[in-house]
């Protein structure tokens, strides 16, 4: 087994076209693929030989069905070796439809049960609080189709009440949500005392400076705008 991490965007429509199981959620992977890629690149303090550290990012994809984008970009920066990729989704891959933190190298949690993520992220932001571990970033990546689910909606109040500054949400919006209203993400989590950006999902440059911003005693949610599900 060979893990290589010298890979570069352009490549990861390669290493995705290298898993052809039965995937019923392309539209999903697709979706995080930008996100996915700028923070793993630019912004999370993980790397594979860090999986272990106390002090490392935690990044948690609650958005876990259809992780093929998430696979990619773990074996393009050195969790995953490659070949594991056209196995995904066989019966003894690693690789399932849904990540299992514990067959996959990385993955923070198991996933694939929508809402069960933020709150999993705010645990643990309290967590490293009650620690003392303050410089550890974390991280979960979000469908804005998983605002539906009222767990998150006590997660995003709890979270902003306690001033978990340490805590990130992303939420990927592709329209696809039933009940949540257009434009208004971002606005629900302002109402609970959360630090707040609405971006172009594809636009990295924009994602970065979004991710990066400054938002001290605040929780921060970066709302990521791509193309309608519906509309591809």
């Amino acid at each position: 087994m060979t893990i290589t991490a010298d890979h570069d965007y352009d490549d990861l429509p390669r290493l995705m076209s290298l898993m052809t199981g039965d995937e019923k959620h392309s539209f999903a992977a697709t979706s995080t693929l930008d996100v996915l890629w700028v923070l793993y690149d630019r912004v999370l303090d993980v790397t594979p030989e860090r999986m272990e550290a106390t002090d490392r990012d935690r990044f948690l994809l609650s958005k876990g069905h259809g992780p093929m984008a998430y696979y990619a970009v773990l074996a393009a920066k050195g969790f995953v070796p490659e070949e594991w990729l056209p196995g995904f989704g066989s019966y003894d891959s690693p690789l399932g439809h849904h990540p299992d933190r514990v067959l996959v190298p990385g993955a923070e949690i198991g996933s694939g049960s929508l809402g069960h993520g933020l709150p999993l992220a705010v645990g643990s932001a309290l967590g490293l609080r009650a620690q003392g571990l303050t410089d550890p970033a974390v991280w979960v990546l979000i469908g804005d189709a998983e605002l539906d689910e009222g767990s998150n909606h006590e997660a995003i109040a709890y979270a902003g009440a306690a001033g978990l500054d340490r805590l990130h949400t992303v939420v990927v919006d592709n329209a696809s949500a039933s009940h949540a209203l257009p434009g208004g993400i971002a606005a629900r989590f302002e109402a609970a005392n959360w630090s707040t950006a609405t971006v172009d999902g594809r636009d990295h440059t924009a994602l970065y400076e979004a991710f990066t911003a400054s938002h001290p005693g605040r929780p921060h949610a970066v709302v990521a705008r791509v193309e309608p599900k519906n509309a591809r």
